[in-house]
């Protein structure tokens, strides 16, 4: 496995963030459980792999808790996800917080598995979730991942000590 390097993201990253949100979510606008988040006003991590940009994670800390907001890898299988998932867990535990949550979509296994064997767990499904965020973000797609229809929210937590 490469070392992986991550920092606090610098403005150049963020130019670079705001093109991967135009090709990922169609826009630099995010919706979970009926809230608009702009990720690239947010705080967040870039992490490099061999000197390259492999991916960005965003998040916001509200009293004791911490939403993962956006966690993109743009290698697999490095480890590039799991080290801005560790950032953003010490950030989240730096500033006082207990709870570490995010927010994905029916469709999205991968993250599914991704998020569960590191310890996150099942908070809630919040089920037709995707038919108010449409109303705040259009571009929103009805099918997702592997042709799955887009339709619910999926709430995933994990303590933090």
């Amino acid at each position: 496995m490469h070392e992986i390097e991550t920092r606090a993201w610098t403005p150049e990253d963020r130019a670079w963030g705001a093109e991967q949100a135009q090709r990922l979510f169609g826009g630099t606008i995010v919706i979970s459980r009926g809230r608009t988040h702009r990720p690239l006003e947010l705080d967040g991590f870039c992490a490099f792999l061999n000197g390259a940009r492999t991916g960005l994670a965003t998040y916001a800390i509200t009293g004791d808790e911490c939403e993962l907001v956006t966690l993109d890898s743009f290698v697999q299988w490095q480890g590039v996800g799991t080290a801005l998932l560790r950032e953003v867990e010490r950030a989240a535990a730096t500033a006082g917080c207990r709870r570490l949550w995010l927010i994905t979509t029916n469709d999205n296994v991968d993250a599914l598995r991704f998020y569960q064997r590191r310890g996150f767990g099942l908070a809630a499904v919040h089920a037709g979730a995707l038919e108010h965020s449409r109303k705040l973000k259009p571009a929103i797609p009805l099918t997702g991942h592997y042709g799955i229809p887009l339709t619910d929210e999926l709430e995933l937590h994990k303590g933090l000590a």
